[in-house]
Formats: structure tokens, C-alpha cells, sequence
């Protein structure tokens, strides 16, 4: 099989979830079918991005590209500019012509073509002459539905509900213009399904390299110390860690006062990097070349997310190095995980911090937790039964283009098609 694989960037460092994901799977599926990859490059990727692209494809096509550095003073400028237009920000700034006219040139010689997130696809003109796939990482309008419920400042929760509207109606016209739409989580199949109206939905779980995601057995873990880890330069990690330091952590030290945290992920926003100038016990590594020795030395893993979707491919890592989890709901969301079992949930401040000094109290438990969370992902989560699972949806995209479905039904639309805005509770 011939896939064309469109993504808004170079896949080095493999430094966040959806990079993590789309390599792993790309390895897979690179061993038995042939793989063009036709991506923007802002520029920003790691020195040695091109050299490394044959780890997942054969063909490189990159395409400038120019995004504006967040919080810089282009970013305010194309905010502003964003005010008027019918696209959220988030999809207006990867809009590329000379994308579209690469797209159009080589999308005849694939088989499938493949829009890795939903972003790539507002420069998707409105037919193909091909099956397509759309790898819904997430559901990105869920994202800032919880944006708004959680923002405080109202002109920002103004900015934030306006962005969510414009996504809602961008992301289900674009799920609904592919024969098959790929979602990561049960709950972003059912949203899609039902909410979207999306014509075929196939859920694919997230893997884990479990290899290479293994305690050290050397290192024994701080019997205080706490760790997160997650791209601080996504919106919904910041507000956690903002979240976990002002409403968790002092309920926590205010009974185990040796408690400290770490916070480890690329491009931490300045609040966050506040937190560690002003708090002796909150340390921010911002980006690390490798994550796992700051997991192995702490005694209890906290993903306090509020925001977020799709699934967490930071718990699988957590898991896999068998780590004590607490997580909110939202955490672990669209993972088959048992609470009590494979981690601990909590949703409420204090509760959450219950849960993390009853770990640390008792180590026993921890370990039984760590040890069963650990046991699931090796056996149910490796990178090849998900690639293949992943293939088979592609499959699926082929024999629906090849009967006609998708445009005889009446459901294919192109991205600029007025669609009903309330998609999703509107209930912020």
C-alpha cells in the first residue's frame, strides 16, 4: 500500500504525545508499505529532523512554512487578524497554498492519504481522487469547551468560547469529508459518531514502546517526590500544573512537609516557570532529552488535568515504568483503566491530594498499583497490533471510496460548508 502521510510538521524531537504516536506508528506501518510524508516546516524542528525522516518514511516532502513563536508580538498581530475569520486560529495558521498544490500533484500516486490531526486538512481540497483517512488524535473542540469551563479571566473565557464555536463547526464538516475517521478513545468515537455525524468512525488504541518506557533498577525513588511530564507549551498541561501547585500541593505538604515536584516538558509557559522562582520544592526542567530518569526518581506520578482529549500517551509511559498514578477523570479519560487497580482518580482538590499521601504512606500499595498498571500495557498496548489495527481502517477508507459511498450518500462536504454550530453542549 501507497500512503501519503500529511502533518503540519517534522516528526524530530519526538518531544509530545501526537509526534510520539505518529512515529511509533509510522515505524509499523514503513516495514510493509511505502510511505510519502508531505509536512510544513516552520523551521523550528531539530537539526538533524530531515536526516532522521527515513526512521518513518521514504519520501520527505517539506513545504515552508512560517508560524508565529507564541506570546511573540507576530502572534498577538495574527490573533487580531484571526478576529474575523470563520477558522479558528489554531487551523487558520497552518493554511498553506504551496501545501495545497503539493497535496494535489502527488495525492494520485497514493493508495490512501492520511491527515494526521485535523489540522492538516484545511488545505484538503474538497475531492480527492483517492481513499482518505482522517487520525483524530483528538477531538479538538472538546479541548476548548473545557478551555471556557475552566477559565476564570472573562475576557480570555470571551476569547476561548468564541475559538471553541469556530472549532465545532470546522472539525465536523472535516469528519465528515473523509470515508474513514480513526479515533484513539471510545468516548472521541461515540463524539464523533453521534455528535459529528462522521460517516464511518474506527476506534485504534494508543501503544507503548514498552521496551524502551522500563523502571531502572538502580534507582531507588525519593520517598517524596512527585513528577508530571507533558509539552509545557500545551495549554492544558500549563493549566494543570498551575491547577496542582496553587489548589493541590500545599494541601498535600501541609501533612507531609518534605513533598516536592517535578514538572518536565518542552517550552514551560512564564507562570509555570514562576512556580519553581518562587517555590524551593517545584522544579521545572523545561525540555529533557530523555523523561524516564525523572520518572524513575519519584514515588508518585500526577496528571491533575482539567483539560484535554483524546487519550494520554503519558500514562501508558507512566504505567509501562510502573509508577503509582493519581489522575482526575480527564487524566486518564478513554483509557481502560480501573480505578483502584491501575491508578488512583480523583477529581476534587482534596481528594486528589488524599490520594497522593496515601501512596506515599504506603509504599506497598504503590507498588501493587505500579506493578498491575505495568503488567496491562505490555501485554495489551505494543506498537504492532496498533499499526495493524490502523491499516485495517485504511482498508475500510478503500473499499468505501471504491463503492461510491461517501459521495452517493450525500455526506461529503467541503470544509467551508455552513454547518450547525452546537455540536457540543453548549452549556459554558
Amino acid at each position: 500500500m501507497r500512503l501519503l502521510w500529511l502533518k503540519t510538521d517534522l516528526l524530530h524531537p519526538i518531544d509530545k504525545g501526537g509526534k510520539i504516536r505518529s512515529y511509533y506508528m509510522l515505524r509499523e506501518l514503513k516495514k510493509l508499505h511505502h510511505v510519502t510524508y508531505l509536512a510544513l516546516d516552520d523551521g523550528t524542528a531539530a537539526p538533524d529532523a530531515v536526516e532522521r525522516a527515513d526512521e518513518y518514511c521514504h519520501d520527505l516532502i517539506r513545504i515552508p512554512h512560517r508560524t508565529s513563536e507564541k506570546l511573540s508580538l507576530s502572534f498577538f498581530s495574527d490573533l487580531a487578524r484571526n478576529t474575523w475569520s470563520p477558522l479558528p486560529y489554531a487551523v487558520q495558521k497552518y493554511q498553506s497554498l504551496e501545501f495545497s498544490r503539493r497535496l494535489e500533484k502527488e495525492h494520485g500516486k497514493a493508495d490512501v492519504v492520511v491527515c494526521d490531526f485535523l489540522f492538516p486538512s484545511v488545505n484538503i481540497p474538497d475531492r480527492l481522487s483517492c481513499p482518505s483517512v482522517l487520525f483524530q488524535h483528538n477531538v479538538e473542540a472538546l479541548i476548548w469547551q473545557r478551555h471556557v469551563e475552566v477559565q476564570r479571566n472573562r475576557p480570555a473565557r470571551l476569547y476561548f468560547r468564541s475559538q471553541w464555536r469556530r472549532m465545532k463547526v470546522f472539525e465536523r464538516t472535516a469528519c465528515q469529508k473523509f470515508d474513514v475517521v480513526v479515533a484513539v478513545s471510545a468516548q472521541d468515537r461515540t463524539l464523533m459518531e453521534y455528535e459529528y455525524a462522521a460517516p464511518l468512525v474506527r476506534e485504534i488504541p494508543t501503544g507503548v514502546d514498552t521496551e524502551y518506557f522500563c523502571p531502572s533498577r538502580s534507582v531507588e525513588p525519593d520517598p517524596y517526590h512527585l513528577v508530571f511530564s507533558g509539552s509545557m507549551d500545551w495549554l492544558p498541561n500549563d493549566d494543570a500544573m498551575k491547577y496542582f501547585c496553587r489548589d493541590i500541593l500545599p494541601r498535600v505538604r501541609a501533612r507531609l512537609p518534605r513533598v516536592t515536584v517535578t514538572i518536565v516538558g518542552r517550552n514551560p509557559f512564564p507562570g509555570v516557570e514562576a512556580l519553581a522562582r518562587e517555590n524551593s520544592f517545584i522544579r521545572v526542567t523545561g525540555r529533557v532529552e530523555d523523561v524516564r530518569p525523572y520518572i524513575d526518581e519519584a514515588s508518585v506520578y500526577v496528571i491533575p488535568l482539567r483539560i484535554g482529549g483524546g487519550t494520554r500517551l503519558k500514562v501508558f509511559e507512566a504505567m509501562a515504568m510502573e509508577k503509582p498514578i493519581v489522575s482526575t477523570s480527564i487524566g486518564v479519560e478513554g483509557l481502560p483503566v480501573v480505578d483502584g487497580k491501575d491508578v488512583l482518580i480523583a477529581d476534587e482538590p482534596q481528594a486528589f491530594a488524599d490520594a497522593v499521601v496515601h501512596l506515599l504512606r504506603n509504599r506497598d500499595v504503590g507498588r501493587q498499583i505500579g506493578m498491575a498498571a505495568a503488567a496491562k500495557v505490555r501485554t495489551q498496548f505494543g506498537w504492532k497490533p496498533v499499526a495493524q489495527s490502523f491499516l485495517k481502517a485504511c482498508d475500510l477508507a478503500i473499499v468505501r471510496w471504491k463503492k461510491g459511498y461517501g459521495e452517493a450518500d450525500g455526506r461529503r462536504r467541503t470544509t467551508t460548508e455552513s454547518v450547525h454550530p452546537e455540536v457540543m453542549s453548549s452549556r459554558v
